[in-house]
Order: C-alpha cells, then structure tokens, then sequence
C-alpha cells in the first residue's frame, strides 16, 4: 500500500515549462529542494545567481557546458559540479539530445524570485 501512494506521488509532479526546456520538483522540504530540470539542444538557461541557496548539479542525460563565475565545466552523464550561494552560474545544452540534470538546493529559501538574472536569452534579465 505504501508503495501505491509513493508511485501516484511521484506522478503527480507537474512540468514548469520555460522557453529554453522544463522541469519538476521532486522534493521541496524546508531544508532543501530537488528539481530534474532538461534543456533542449542548443538552448541555454539566463546567467544567474541565488542570494539564499546553494546547488548541487548531476547530470543524468546528454551532455551541457556549465558556466561558474569565469570558469567553464563540461558536464557529462555521472558528472556534477557545485554552486556556492552568489557564485554566478548557467548551463548549456551543447548536444544533440535533450540535457537533463538532477539539482539539489540547500539553504533558507527555494522561490523562483530568488533567480537574479544577469543575461538571459529571451529578455526575462
């Protein structure tokens, strides 16, 4: 019965899509946040960073060029990198299939109005 309830949970999380791909919380507690987040090839989502949270990103699917503060980080399926809290961050699909990563937020808040957008693609900076 238990497993009943977890699997009609884990379908009922609703896709937020964004012009560059989607994602999914998976987890949203008060101490952290998980979200499967895909971008499609070629796209890329805004130059960012979060004022209250940190991230853990783990790539499960295709393959994407992380950009953290002036490094660049290719991220490939089992690979991940850290996000400190304020380092400026964003993540490229820079395959030809989509590029899906796990996130993982920790810190004192996880709302969308804590994305400061620096450059964005599709004017939302």
């Amino acid at each position: 019965m238990i497993r009943d309830t977890l699997t009609t949970h884990e379908q009922s999380h609703e896709m937020e899509h964004r012009p560059w791909g989607f994602y999914e919380v998976l987890s949203d507690m008060d101490d952290h946040k998980v979200k499967r987040i895909t971008v499609y090839p070629g796209k890329r989502l805004s130059l960012q960073r979060h004022r209250r949270r940190s991230e853990h990103w783990h790539c499960v699917n295709g393959s994407g060029v992380v950009t953290l503060d002036s490094e660049k980080v290719e991220l490939t399926k089992g690979k991940s990198v850290d996000i400190a809290r304020g380092a400026v961050h964003r993540v490229e699909n820079t395959g030809a299939i989509n590029f899906t990563f796990i996130e993982v937020q920790q810190g004192d808040y996880f709302g969308e109005d804590d994305i400061e957008r620096l450059e964005d693609d599709f004017g939302r900076a």
